[in-house]
């Protein structure tokens, strides 16, 4: 039993490596193992710590403490476990973390902003019956429509529609979901689970769509199927109780780097073809731990090659001194606008694969030009990928940009309002002036 237990010990010592080890390092390849180690020892601890106790109480009582290995293995999981449980208290900074940044890029009484029969809807507190199963997707008052074709390719030109059971009278606003995975993997079902679901039952219809990969697409392939999946939304979602005048769109990773791209790129002829007349803009951008800048044309982290030689070939086509504009255009950071829509951007501080500094430098530039708000949330101790599993620093998340969204529905919903309650003034006055 002193092996075993030894083992575990080693793995835990590994695990908390990863976890304290500098991110912003020189590297000779993206570090795809050091990412799912320390998924696991950040956005799993509370469930990592206890069975690791466990295990280790058996190794225990089969006799792993009658040699000097089991001894050391067992001190040495009591150090590390001290990490894990640094992990566990991160994350109950979630909530506050969330709140400050939209409070600081929002005001004080953003809530103020949101009809109270809308704010009703917000969660009051988060329960440990809310995330005590990682897993747990689905809700009693949602449905799942799978596998509607927006286009001619197949699965992956297909969307999935969560919605609330009842619909009310006027359709809901709508949440499109890109999803992650390096731009080479992924699936629309598989990603924002919890996000979905909770917004769905709140009032919300999310739509999550796939997008053909590379290699054997090469960008900006991803971004235009996105559209055509925003294109779908506006000419056939009404059909699905959707309220088309209001569309946001979120995903991570490289769902993150295409939803902030579709904020920025709205109603560009080039990018919708087969749509030019449909309208692309997008009322408000979530993106999670996204890459915002391929050229990293501000230092944001040391290895710019390496990123660059996996872009190369398989995600853009094109190597940069051939096509220097096709990289440009696939960087938000070298796309932001006056007219960007509203933006609350999250990224975690231990982020192994998306650089922080890379989504620092992005929300900063934002909130130099555009004229709409940007929430920059900064999660302590999270890494790539945390909301994908119910958490508590998850649910915290997903609340939180509940209420972002409903702010800027609010906003938008207002503005809508002013605009038409001064065009028979504007119309007066042109007869007035005629006259």
């Amino acid at each position: 039993m002193d092996w075993l237990l030894a083992l575990l010990a080693i793995f835990n010592l590994v695990s908390m490596i990863t976890v304290f080890a500098p991110r912003a390092v020189p590297r000779k390849a993206v570090p795809w193992v050091t990412f799912g180690t320390a998924l696991l020892a950040t956005e799993l601890a509370w469930i990592w710590l206890p069975f690791q106790a466990l295990l280790a109480l058996l190794f225990c009582l089969g006799g792993a403490l009658d040699s000097t290995l089991g001894n050391l293995a067992l001190t040495v999981l009591l150090i590390t476990w001290a990490g894990l449980v640094w992990a566990i208290w991160k994350s109950t900074k979630a909530e506050a973390t969330v709140e400050s940044a939209l409070v600081s890029g929002l005001g004080h009484d953003y809530r103020a902003a949101v009809p109270a029969e809308r704010r009703e809807e917000f969660r009051n507190r988060v329960t440990f019956s809310d995330w005590r199963n990682p897993v747990g997707w689905g809700h009693p008052d949602v449905e799942v429509i799978k596998h509607i074709p927006y286009g001619p390719a197949g699965v992956r030109q297909q969307l999935d529609i969560y919605r609330p059971r009842v619909l009310p009278e006027g359709g809901c606003p709508v949440l499109l979901q890109i999803h992650g995975g390096a731009w080479m993997i992924g699936d629309k079902g598989s990603q924002a689970l919890p996000l979905m679901y909770h917004l769905a039952s709140k009032g919300w219809i999310c739509v999550a769509a796939n997008y053909r990969l590379s290699p054997s697409v090469s960008f900006p392939t991803h971004l235009t199927d996105c559209k055509k999946a925003l294109c779908w939304i506006r000419e056939n979602g009404a059909e699905y109780g959707m309220d088309t005048d209001f569309v946001a769109v979120t995903g991570g990773s490289a769902g993150g780097h295409l939803t902030a791209l579709m904020g920025l790129t709205a109603n560009r002829k080039e990018l919708q073809e087969d749509h030019p007349d449909t309208d692309t803009s997008l009322q408000a951008a979530v993106p999670f731990y996204g890459v915002y800048d391929f050229l990293v044309r501000y230092n944001q982290h040391p290895n710019k090659e390496i990123y660059q030689k996996f872009l190369s070939g398989k995600v853009l086509h094109e190597t940069l001194e051939d096509n220097p504009a096709l990289w440009d255009l696939a960087s938000p950071v070298a796309q932001i606008h006056q007219e960007a829509p509203p933006f609350m951007l999250l990224h975690g501080t231990h982020d192994t694969l998306a650089a922080v500094m890379d989504a620092r430098v992005f929300a900063d530039k934002l909130r130099e030009t555009s004229e709409q708000a940007v929430v920059y949330v900064e999660m302590p101790g999270a890494e790539h990928a945390w909301e994908i599993f119910h958490s508590l620093r998850t649910e915290h998340t997903i609340d939180g940009v509940h209420r972002f969204l409903e702010w800027a529905l609010a906003e938008h919903r207002a503005g809508k309002t002013q605009d038409t309650d001064q065009d028979p003034e504007q119309a007066n006055a042109g007869e007035t002036s005629t006259d």
